[in-house]
């Protein structure tokens, strides 16, 4: 393996870890941001939607550039917008300050995400065997330090712009020198799109269909940990505020173990049985967080939840870079927008069953959605002329088809 290949997976997978700090770092923290601001419960969706709106259309805008630059410099870029607007929305005062900064956030997200995914998908056609997981795996480690943070803030009572500084004094320049190795794939992407041109291998819809829905379900799972948790744990099963803070992280160290030894799974196994299993577990553990009867049993089913969930998204962009080869850049963008259409229909279909139903019963729905991961797990399985599932390539890259980005 190159040392290119190798700089650039551990320059990806820092910044997988700076998005997972900086993430959680604001959803864990909406009670508080909430109070800062004066944001009433009746206008604090509207604030939460925004974020996914204005990130999908980050993420449309990408697809578009990255036909004149490489998703490594658009990452470059984004991942310190991401940071200062962090920092913006803990340092506001006025409610059209957090306003500002939550658009900028939302739409640097949109960049970011899908340029590290693309770049995820390329280092993984370049090693030649499944290791997508890792990457989200490192997200999971960033959201397991924010979250931490996040409750030493909630605990010592300090101010958000206090939590938010250090973070971002310390990982702002850090990214930008670890952005000198992002690794692009750019020669070997143009040269797979040249050969697969005549095979009807472009984007389409209809063929990205199934991993859309997938995305989505698993987004709506995912939205509902990281919104609801907190006010879950607190309201309905009685915890403390500080108790409220633990969901989150128990959530991603689950999420970081699973993805850890994910990609062995995917492939010692293969990918559709994967997917399958974690698309088991997920459902059981939504329906233990609906059935808990007191905070820690409501823990055990956050913790099945990150076991279960864990797996389905890195997969996903996997099987659509399996899928589109040739247009791997194309597809990723336009899958990652449902990403955000998860999160949008998620954290407001559980508020809204929550308020006219009830919020143990609100817990059932995302658990039948992700149930319809099992009606598309064959659109994971690997094709027999690429990479995975007992056609990977040998382990030596070639060493060609890697540079630096810069």
């Amino acid at each position: 393996m190159t040392d290119v290949l190798r700089r650039g997976r551990a320059s990806l997978a820092f910044s997988f870890v700076v998005q997972g700090v900086a993430f959680a770092l604001l959803v864990t923290r909406i009670p508080a941001i909430q109070d800062r601001y004066g944001v009433s419960d009746a206008l604090l969706p509207a604030f939460l939607a925004a974020v996914p709106i204005l990130a999908g259309v980050g993420s449309v805008t990408t697809e578009r550039l990255v036909k004149r630059v490489r998703p490594s410099r658009l990452l470059r870029w984004s991942q310190p917008v991401v940071l200062l607007a962090l920092l913006g929305v803990g340092a506001g005062e006025r409610m059209v300050e957090l306003g500002v900064a939550l658009a900028a956030f939302g739409l640097a997200v949109g960049v970011l995400d899908a340029s590290m995914n693309m770049l995820g998908v390329s280092l993984q056609r370049s090693y030649g065997r499944s290791i997508m997981l890792s990457f989200h795996a490192a997200y999971s480690l960033g959201g397991i330090v924010g979250a931490s943070l996040a409750w030493v803030g909630a605990h010592w009572h300090l101010a958000l712009w206090v939590s938010y500084l250090p973070v971002v004094l310390v990982l702002l320049p850090a990214v930008l020198v670890g952005s000198r190795w992002y690794a692009d794939d750019r020669g070997g992407a143009a040269a797979e799109a040249e050969e697969t041109a005549g095979e009807g291998r472009a984007v389409r819809f209809k063929w990205l269909l199934p991993l859309c829905l997938v995305m989505t379900v698993a987004y709506i799972g995912d939205s509902t940990v990281s919104n609801w948790s907190a006010k879950y744990l607190q309201d309905v099963l009685g915890s403390s505020e500080q108790m409220a803070t633990v969901p989150y992280n128990v959530y991603m160290v689950t999420t970081l173990l699973g993805r850890a030894i994910g990609d062995l799974g995917v492939r010692r196994f293969g990918a559709v049985a994967v997917v399958r299993g974690g698309a088991l577990v997920a459902a059981g553990g939504f329906a233990v967080v609906a059935a808990a009867p007191g905070a820690w049993v409501g823990m055990l089913g956050f913790t099945l939840l990150g076991l279960g969930l864990c797996v389905l998204v890195p997969q996903t962009f996997a099987a659509a870079g399996r899928l589109f080869p040739g247009a791997s850049d194309a597809a990723v963008a336009r899958l990652n927008v449902f990403n955000y259409v998860g999160f949008l229909i998620g954290s407001p279909l559980v508020g809204a069953l929550g308020d006219l139903w009830s919020y143990r019963g609100a817990m059932l729905v995302p658990m039948v959605l992700v149930l319809v991961t099992l009606v598309y797990a064959r659109s994971f399985e690997a094709q027999p002329d690429r990479y995975g599932g007992g056609h990977e390539r040998p382990r030596t890259a070639d060493v060609g088809r890697g540079s630096n980005g810069l």
